[in-house]
């Protein structure tokens, strides 16, 4: 089972490069914007939402 990125421990601190990059890689594919602010479990979540919206989430979701 996956935790809840909001119950993260870690997940009010910056997000990470990887998260940045990707996110910005997602955005692009999506025609979004993206908050450059953002804190670890939002960008988790945006990426989920972004990874839907374009095609690239795992299979089933």
């Amino acid at each position: 089972m996956i935790k809840d990125p909001k119950d993260w421990t870690t997940g009010d601190e910056p997000m990470t490069g990887a998260q940045r990059s990707y996110l910005q890689t997602l955005a692009e594919e999506a025609h979004e914007e993206v908050d450059g602010n953002m804190t670890k479990a939002q960008a988790a979540q945006r990426i989920d939402e972004l990874q839907r919206k374009t095609g690239r989430g795992k299979e089933g979701h």
